[in-house]
């Protein structure tokens, strides 16, 4: 890994801001990566890289650019999913350099915190850390791990808990070779007068192999006339085509979960795994899905 001072996702400071700008100061996380990307015509290479926990490297570097952000006070701390440019950052326009100097100035803060409070004799808390140039949290290894290490029908079947967990209604699995590519269905209740059916998909991949966009094209034809929606769930994580190809307009969207979304998922609905300090993996719980 790279050492701190060569970070690299500095180098997204500058294009974050323009980014928020141009989608009117304000937008979804996955909304801001993709804007970045057009402005900066970005490679499919760039953007299908992952990190070892199974996320995609470019978002992930674009999202600790936006904490940095948030401490330099250009862009809003957010609890609901929503990145917001301040007064001060509407009208920021930083250069790489002047990014590199706001990451060091960051660096420093946060590390004379750290020495001040272990003078203190107290312990560091969440907020003296600084992040990593890749989000690895072990953890998240540590489940994404156990969940490869599971057959192909076991990860189905975990996946199938998770949607019941995660509010879903009726969900089976179809098994057999002849579902066309649907691994199961449930039914999603918006309200009491609302519900729709909902397919979904269950990619057990290794680290690196990516879900094409072939493979979203394929799961969407085999849902059309069957369900409103479609989900394909990986322990792996998207190709930029296949991402492109799972939100193309006149077609129906297919919902993508990553490795990295699926660690979340559990970890939200604390399913396989025990809140302590971190999030431990329960691996008696899935031993059930093993057979």
């Amino acid at each position: 890994m790279a050492k701190r001072s060569q970070a690299q996702f500095v180098k997204w400071f500058g294009p974050l801001l323009d980014a928020l700008r141009e989608l009117g100061d304000s937008g979804k996380p996955r909304e801001v990566a993709n804007q970045i990307a057009k402005n900066l015509r970005l490679s499919d290479d760039v953007l299908d890289a992952t990190v070892k926990s199974g996320g995609n490297r470019f978002q992930n570097q674009v999202a600790w650019a936006r904490q940095y952000l948030v401490w330099e006070g250009l862009v809003q701390s957010s609890k609901h999913g929503t990145w917001t440019l301040t007064d001060k950052g509407r009208t920021a326009h930083l250069s790489e350099a002047e990014s590199r100097e706001i990451f060091k100035k960051w660096v420093a803060i946060h590390r004379d915190r750290r020495k001040e409070k272990e003078i203190a004799g107290q312990e560091p808390d969440h907020t003296d850390e600084l992040p990593p140039e890749e989000e690895v949290v072990e953890e998240s290894l540590s489940l994404l791990s156990t969940l490869r290490s599971l057959s192909a029908v076991g990860f189905e079947k975990v996946c199938r808990e998770l949607l019941r967990e995660s509010g879903f209604l009726n969900v089976e699995i179809t098994g057999g070779s002849a579902d066309g590519g649907i691994d199961g269905y449930g039914t999603l209740e918006v309200n009491a007068f609302v519900s729709f059916k909902v397919l979904f998909q269950c990619k057990r991949y290794a680290e690196g192999k990516l879900v094409s966009r072939a493979q979203v094209g394929d799961f969407r034809n085999a849902m059309i006339g069957r369900a409103e929606k479609g989900i394909i769930m990986t322990t792996s994580t998207f190709s930029n085509a296949a991402v492109q190809e799972a939100n193309r307009e006149g077609a129906p969207k297919v919902e993508l979960v990553d490795g990295a979304k699926l660690v979340e998922m559990f970890q939200k609905v604390e399913l396989g795994v025990k809140r302590r300090d971190i999030y431990d993996v329960d691996l008696s719980y899935f031993e059930k899905f093993r057979t």
